[in-house]
């Protein structure tokens, strides 16, 4: 049985989804595009040798079993709603706009969808998830991160922070993952993911620094719980096209996806 899958938001994370599911994802087929960028969207196509129909987030969500949410946080909620509503499989990364939705798992639950949220920018998620069903008394997560990969940060750019003269690291933010995900939405998904998985994003702890000399997007998280203690690190390489946005992001969701069909899935 085949799966149709379209892709809402077509940009650094969107084109990679795209092109593997036409090359390399058995049991799934692309079937549909939805991007607020027409025409950039529809050159990108063209480059990559993709021929799906381009339509609007509600009309994605009826020619589509799943759909692959990609796009900036502010267009999340005109994208799940629909998606779910008509109880279709959602597969995101965007742990931020959730936590500033936290209806859509009700949209969900009415509308017999389900919302998968890929985690692969950080490890050890099974870890935390098992950890979660016994006692976790505390979770701690830094972020260092080289400037440029922070510059267009909703936060820095609201509070005018120049990162381009730093010559040590600057903490830019410290408080819980959901205050975070509101400071930072397009660059903590993460965080959002690992509050959602433990003890909740108002009790996970959460600092981010940018820090020049660091040249990937580095993640350590610390878990304390009944059943284990987790040290958890991972380095991720920044793409070209948008310094703040990691290239195992746009794997994960394949991960993902890949997991919806296989015959074998081990972990989440």
């Amino acid at each position: 049985m085949t799966h149709s899958v379209g892709i809402a938001g077509f940009g650094t994370i969107g084109a990679v989804v795209a092109a593997r599911l036409v090359h390399d994802l058995p049991g799934l087929a692309l079937a549909a595009l939805s991007s607020g960028r027409r025409e950039t969207a529809e050159a990108r196509m063209a480059s990559l040798g993709i021929a799906v129909p381009l339509v609007g987030p509600s009309e994605l969500a009826e020619r589509c079993d799943i759909i692959v949410e990609c796009a900036p946080t502010a267009a999340f909620a005109a994208i799940a709603e629909p998606a779910l509503a008509a109880g279709r499989t959602l597969v995101t990364v965007s742990g931020a706009a959730i936590l500033q939705h936290p209806d859509i798992v009700d949209h969900a639950r009415r509308g017999g969808g389900q919302i998968i949220l890929a985690t692969g920018a950080l490890l050890g998620f099974d870890a935390v998830r098992a950890a979660a069903e016994g006692t976790i008394h505390s979770v701690r997560m830094v972020t260092r991160k080289p400037p440029r990969s922070l510059r267009t940060a909703k936060y820095v750019v609201e509070n005018r922070i120049d990162l381009d003269a730093l010559t040590e690291p600057l903490l830019l933010f410290r408080g819980s993952a959901r205050e975070g995900a509101l400071a930072f939405p397009s660059n903590v998904n993460v965080a959002a993911a690992l509050g959602l998985a433990g003890i909740g994003p108002d009790r996970t702890e959460l600092e981010i620094w940018a820090d020049p000399s660091k040249v990937r997007n580095c993640h350590r998280i610390d878990v304390d719980s009944d059943s284990a203690r987790l040290g958890l690190e991972i380095e991720n390489i920044p793409t070209d096209e948008n310094p703040g946005t990691g290239r195992i992001t746009a794997l994960s969701m394949i991960a993902a996806l890949r997991g919806l069909s296989a015959p074998l899935r081990v972990g989440s």
